[in-house]
């Protein structure tokens, strides 16, 4: 039996890295990076821009003459934060992170699909944000990115029916990923008790992949410690 192709963006650090970390034993990874190779042992790395649609097409192309076939998108690489006030955020700046996110998303998605034509089974899932439904001041162009991601998500679901793919979405509150230091205000804010981990989403990605959830199709998954149901009041 021939191994299954994932491919995963943003492999480089941070929640991509911990997915292709821990899928690399059951799946053919692939990792997509502007960064450099994570150098995790078994995956097979191609250093892009995610917003160069003409540079994804040769990887992809490369892809399918390597592979021949994909399985499982993770589309998870992006411009992680961007802060900055709307008089000082430049319109090629706010471009740039809605090329990179969202025409990225949709790029990869739409070559992924090239990959998968003709196999049993297929699954995307699209990294959004807790911050597409929620956010602090100056975070414009993030929060419009991911907001368009989870709009991409419902779309693609409804559009790719009859195929047997299915596209949700995971939606991350505040996860860990750097060697900062936490405090406990930090955890005790969350109703959950603690900061996220990238585990928490490489857990919620092995379920929206396997292959019987195919029930499971155009959500978008919130993990974020139950903070965005929380109410919360200056006092």
């Amino acid at each position: 039996m021939m191994t299954e192709v994932m491919i995963v963006t943003g492999a480089s650090q941070g929640i991509g890295y911990a997915i292709a970390q821990a899928f690399v034993n059951q799946y053919e990874v692939i990792g997509l990076d502007i960064g450099d190779d994570p150098d995790i042992e078994g995956l097979r790395f191609y250093q892009v821009d995610l917003g160069d649609t003409s540079e994804l097409k040769r990887v992809f192309d490369d892809i399918h003459n390597e592979f021949g076939r994909a399985h499982v998108l993770i589309n998870n690489g992006g411009i992680a934060s961007l802060v900055k006030p709307i008089d000082e955020l430049e319109i090629d700046t706010f471009k740039r992170v809605i090329d990179v996110n969202l025409v990225g998303t949709f790029s990869c998605a739409k070559y992924f699909l090239e990959l998968n034509q003709g196999e049993s089974y297929g699954r995307i899932v699209n990294m959004a944000s807790t911050r597409a439904f929620q956010n602090e001041p100056h975070w414009d162009a993030y929060g419009a990115s991911k907001g368009g991601i989870v709009g991409l998500t419902h779309s693609l679901a409804i559009s790719l029916g009859d195929r047997p793919v299915t596209v949700n979405a995971i939606s991350p509150g505040w996860i860990h990923t750097s060697d900062e230091a936490l405090r406990e205000i930090d955890h005790e804010q969350h109703p959950s008790g603690r900061v996220g981990e990238p585990e928490d989403i490489v857990r919620a990605v092995q379920y929206l992949i396997d292959r019987q959830n195919s029930f499971v199709n155009g959500h978008n998954l919130v993990i974020d410690g139950g903070m965005t149901k929380k109410m919360i009041y200056e006092e």
